[in-house]
Formats: structure tokens, C-alpha cells, sequence
């Protein structure tokens, strides 16, 4: 028995700081382990923890059938340009990035895919010869520095009589036009009756600045984070208090939950974690269920039988700092076994 769970959380996440999603900025979202809807295998357990250094994830499936399931899971991560690149943007992998099964470490295996336009140009650029890493990291652009080697002038040509390169100007140079996804997978067993357990964390990515203290024309940030009475009172005093020209840094962070739903019963067990950096961070986001302070930086909501109507989408105001995590190249080779 055979299905596909799309381990979308595959990077869970997404950050921002300034006005939209990964751009310039907000957020690239990913989600949670998913199934191509499954009547066998229960999440029996999700927590989430979500802060602006860490997201983590962890779950506790159980294969509620009488026979063993063996399933393909998916990760894979935001798609990125192998190009140009108009305003801040994200790479390959997080920092930090780590999976595990059962206490281990996992193996899993790369998947590469480019696209053009919406059309898949894997297999055109492995048939010009271009090998993964060229595809990921082009030899004449590229974020990773990694040393790849060049295009040959056959190469070249037919890639731009193709549309597959691209330039802005006259004098600017030839440099890919298509995204760049990556996919980690693994072949994972669910015996029949037992928990298997997963967790994935990483560093979300994150580009900051002081285009986060801009909250909007309100009915757009309020459709999106419900900034209560509390929230607006606070942050309009935090803004007083910079001063002219002054701003309150933050980071927006999303996270794809309505993925849960794919599951048996959606999510039986869940916990949402928020985490400050410090106690007097603001935090606003539409959700849910009553949250509970467990200490003075986290706040937790639990919630039986979840079935997500939307994803998490938070804000964290008052933050220190305003460091980019712009993420680093990813893993190309197969079997390849992720390091403690």
C-alpha cells in the first residue's frame, strides 16, 4: 500500500519583515507532513513550536490498519530563483535543517525540479547537459558559492534560443530564467499498531528591516494577524517612544496547517508553542482557541480534534535585531545523511 505524504512543511515556514511574502519582504510558508488523504495512518500528535530563530515540528503517527504501510514522504523546500532576483529572497535550505524518525537521524534521497513559466525544464537542461548543480547553482549567478562548471557556447545558445536564459539589458549578462525546487524523500514503514515518530526543525528563513513596523491600511493586517484593541495600543506607544522616524523591528512568520486535514481524523492532538525572544515582544495572529502564558516568553494553546479552516500566519513585534537567515545551498547528492 502506496501513497505519497507530502512532508510540506515541508518547511514549515516563512518569514518576513516587510510588506509581503519572501519578497521584500514577507513570508515563504511551508507546512506540516501531509498524506494524499489516508484512512490507515492517524497523526495522533502534532506540536508546534514557532519563534523567529526556530521552528519545530513534531509529530506522533499511528497506523490504524491491520497491515504494515509503507509510504513515500516528501519534503520539499520554497522554490527560489536560479536568477535575477528584485528584492531580498530566499535560497535553497534553512539553517539548521534537520530530520529525524524515531530518535535518528534520517537518510533521505534529492529530487530536483525547474520550472519555467509553470512548465517543468528538468529534463530539457539535463538533456542540454547541464548537471544538477548547474541547474541549482548556476555557474554565472549564484547565492551558494559553489564552484560549477561553465556553460559550453553549444550549451548557451540553445538555452537562449529555448528562453531558458535571460538578461534585463543589453549589457547585463545571460543568467537562468527558470525556479529552482528542491525535494527531499525517503521510503518510511508504518508497522501496523505502532507510533512512528517525526521531527524537523530548522531556522526559519527570515529577512528583516524596519518595513515591518508598517501595519498596513489595518483591514489588510487585521484579515491577517486580528490585532486586537491590546495589540494597537501597545504598539502605537512602542512607536511613540522611537521617535520621530522612529520603528518597532519585526518579523511575520507563516506556517501551512491546513495540510493536517489530509490526515485520518485531521490532527487528534495539537499544540501551538509561540515563543518570544523576550517578554515584552508583541504577538498577534488569527486563531483559535484561548492561549495560556506558560512562562513569561511562551505562549500555548492546545486543541483536540483540530481540522485547520486556515494557516498560521503570526506576528512578532518589538523584536531585537534585524538579522537576515536567507537560508544556504541545499543537499544534491542521494543517501545523503543529514549530520549532527
Amino acid at each position: 500500500m502506496m501513497r505519497r505524504l507530502l512532508l510540506s512543511a515541508a518547511l514549515a515556514l516563512a518569514f518576513s519583515v516587510s510588506a509581503m511574502a519572501n519578497d521584500g519582504i514577507g513570508s515563504v510558508s511551508a507546512g506540516g507532513i501531509i498524506v494524499g488523504k489516508t484512512d490507515a495512518v492517524a497523526m495522533k500528535k502534532e506540536v508546534l513550536t514557532v519563534s523567529t530563530d526556530l521552528i519545530r515540528v513534531e509529530y506522533e503517527f499511528l497506523n490504524e490498519s491491520t497491515n504494515d504501510v509503507e509510504e513515500t514522504i516528501i519534503f520539499p523546500l520554497p522554490a527560489y530563483q536560479a536568477g535575477y532576483h528584485q528584492s531580498p529572497t530566499y535560497y535553497g535550505q534553512p539553517r539548521q535543517f534537520s530530520i529525524e524518525v524515531d530518535g535518528k537521524r534520517k537518510d533521505y534521497q534529492t529530487v530536483l525540479l525547474a520550472k519555467l513559466d509553470g512548465r517543468d525544464v528538468t529534463a530539457r537542461l539535463a538533456q542540454l547537459g547541464l548537471s544538477d548543480a548547474q541547474v541549482a547553482y548556476f555557474p554565472s549567478f549564484s547565492p551558494f558559492e559553489k564552484k560549477v562548471a561553465p556553460l559550453s557556447a553549444a550549451q548557451k545558445k540553445a538555452m537562449i534560443a529555448d528562453g531558458l536564459l535571460a538578461k534585463l539589458s543589453e549589457d547585463e549578462e545571460w543568467v537562468p530564467a527558470w525556479s529552482v525546487t528542491v525535494v527531499y524523500q525517503w521510503q518510511q514503514k508504518f508497522p501496523a499498531g505502532k507510533v512512528v515518530r517525526v521531527r524537523h526543525q530548522y531556522a526559519p528563513f527570515v529577512a528583516a528591516g524596519p518595513g515591518a513596523s508598517y501595519l498596513g491600511d489595518g483591514n489588510t493586517f487585521e484579515k491577517k494577524y486580528c490585532g486586537d484593541k491590546a495589540f494597537y495600543k501597545t504598539w502605537n506607544r512602542l512607536v511613540a517612544q522611537q521617535g520621530e522616524g522612529g520603528f518597532v523591528n519585526a518579523k511575520w512568520v507563516s506556517y501551512i496547517l491546513k495540510t493536517g486535514n489530509t490526515w485520518k481524523n485531521g490532527i487528534e492532538d495539537f499544540t501551538l508553542n509561540l515563543v518570544k525572544g523576550k517578554p515584552d515582544e508583541l504577538v498577534s495572529l488569527c486563531f483559535p482557541g484561548t492561549f495560556t502564558k506558560i512562562n513569561p516568553t511562551t505562549l500555548q494553546v492546545k486543541l483536540r480534534n483540530f481540522r485547520p479552516q486556515q494557516d498560521l500566519n503570526v506576528y512578532f513585534g518589538n523584536v531585537e535585531g534585524g538579522s537576515e537567515n536567507t537560508g544556504e545551498a541545499p543537499a544534491l547528492r542521494t543517501n545523503y545523511l543529514l549530520k549532527k
